[in-house]
């Protein structure tokens, strides 16, 4: 079974398949797919997939991310990833990308220039 369809199986109800390759400051690769319920609100994304997989496995700092969207137009974080991206990762690159070879990179002030953060707590 290809990666591809793995996402696929994890994306049922949308189809829309996300993967996430996010690397540690010391080399480490950790990814990360979109995992859907049939209650959306408990579906997680690729992004927080990858970054909670790494935070649980003791990595704490992070250089950047790469999206991988089957879309045909480059898809950026959604509002929720960009704020743990920002929580834990606030420094990182981000590139987005899609399976026809398009990308983009951007800063995570680019994405979520006016961030909530813990100074505001």
């Amino acid at each position: 079974m290809s990666s591809v369809e793995r996402l696929y199986q994890m994306a049922l109800y949308s189809g829309f398949k996300v993967g996430a390759a996010l690397e540690c400051k010391d080399g480490t690769l950790v990814t990360g797919c979109n995992i859907e319920s049939s209650s959306y609100g408990l579906t997680i994304c690729a992004e927080r997939n990858a970054l909670f997989k790494a935070i649980s496995e003791g990595k704490r700092e992070f250089t950047r991310m790469l999206i991988v969207a089957d879309t045909n137009q480059l898809t950026p974080p959604c509002g929720a990833c960009r704020q743990v991206l920002w929580d834990f990762a606030p420094r990182i690159e981000i590139i987005i990308a899609n399976l026809e070879g398009k990308q983009m990179a951007f800063s995570m002030t680019d994405l979520l220039p006016h961030p909530f953060g813990s100074h505001l707590l």
